[in-house]
């Protein structure tokens, strides 16, 4: 049992690194110089290279769901919207502000899900309850933090390290932006975490529709490659930039495009299946923390009073919604338990009051055939 949590905690752990990992390798890339739009083609691209012999091994092993046109159609929906937009805003938004904003900013992920959730009828926000109460006020934590990560920087906590690893990567234009630009880049990213909480959101009932998760994760990979092509091709005109500008743009492609989009996904699963998803996004906060450090060693990045804070709130409002949530499931946990006990209750009465009036043996030969009288004349009626 020990050894089994042990493996769960080191699988939590490691998924929070790789997400940490993508925020500082991504914001690298860009400080290099690697277009955003290109970027996320690559990204999109090398993932679905990487999970198609795994997707043919599984059509092999068993045959693949039936595919029509409409169910088609609806992949490539959510590879749009799911993936290769809401990428590309969350990249455009990268650029301009921080590795450590851009990770805070995906505490509300699970928050924006319940949001949706209560929106379609999938979940339930009762606020004369103690739980609803605790989800609404973590709604408004998360509202408040995004505004303050938006709108208030504050002073700026220099970082200890001044030899950064990867402090010469960055251009002259991507040093310093405005409180404008720095705006921007959190609205932008908190509209591709919205998006994206949709995404997860539906992809329940896509599963129903097409059951198989890595042939659907590899179509959605294609589909969003072809879809980020045409995106990159519309909006990055100059060809000379369709070069990765150095090994970091190429470090992070594969790691984003590999590790993140396809091992941290079954990593998932597999604690999902172990401990539940609520276990998995009490975590999200480690990532936060693991980019905070990290960001600040290898990018040379200042942490200002105001992503402290907002952070801060973000963590908080992520913890009041999944208190709520867990207080509520268990209350309706011991409701249904108390209701199977009274109805077991009711079953054994029944059963005590039927032996208390069970006939001895000779009157019951004789009852027999008074019932079966009786049931013949009932059966004659009707």
């Amino acid at each position: 049992m020990g050894s089994g949590n042990g493996k769960v905690y080191a699988t939590v752990v490691l998924i929070r690194l790789i997400y940490a990992g993508m925020h500082i390798l991504t914001k690298a890339a860009f400080n290099e110089g690697t277009s955003t739009t290109v970027f996320v083609f690559y990204r999109h691209a090398v993932a679905a290279i990487f999970l198609l012999p795994f997707a043919f091994l599984e059509i092999r092993k068993r045959p693949a769901p039936p595919l029509t046109f409409r169910l088609s159609v609806k992949i490539f929906a959510h590879g749009f919207y799911g993936m290769a937009g809401t990428i590309n805003l969350y990249c455009i938004g990268l650029k301009y502000a921080s590795a450590t904003s851009s990770s805070a900013i995906f505490n509300i992920v699970p928050v924006v899900a319940f949001i949706l959730a209560v929106m379609f009828r999938m979940e339930t926000l009762k606020l004369r309850s103690v739980h609803g109460m605790a989800k609404a006020s973590g709604i408004l934590l998360c509202v408040a933090g995004v505004v303050v990560l938006a709108l208030y920087q504050g002073p700026q906590l220099k970082s200890m390290n001044h030899h950064q690893l990867l402090q010469h990567h960055v251009s002259a234009a991507a040093a310093h932006h405005s409180n404008r630009e720095w705006a921007l880049g959190i609205f932008l990213m908190t509209t591709s975490v919205v998006i994206w909480s949709l995404w997860t959101v539906k992809q329940g009932p896509l599963l129903l529709e097409y059951p198989s998760k890595l042939l659907n994760t590899t179509l959605q990979c294609a589909f969003a490659s072809v879809q980020s092509l045409a995106i990159a091709l519309a909006l990055e005109r100059d060809f000379s930039r369709w070069k990765l500008a150095g090994p970091v743009s190429l470090a992070s492609v594969l790691f984003t495009g590999i590790v993140v989009a396809a091992i941290s996904y079954y990593l998932q699963i597999w604690v999902i299946e172990k401990k539940g998803p609520v276990f998995l996004s009490m975590s999200m906060p480690l990532s936060l923390v693991f980019t905070m450090a990290i960001a600040s060693f290898l990018l040379g990045e200042d942490v200002s009073l105001g992503s402290i804070i907002g952070s801060v709130l973000l963590v908080a409002g992520l913890y009041n919604v999944l208190w709520g949530k867990s207080r509520e499931d268990k209350q309706q946990a011991a409701a249904g338990e108390t209701t199977t006990d009274s109805g077991r209750d009711k079953a054994e009465d029944v059963e005590k009051n039927a032996a208390a009036v069970q006939p001895a043996d000779g009157e019951e030969e004789q009852d027999h055939g008074t019932h079966g009288d009786a049931r013949g004349r009932g059966q004659s009626l009707t």
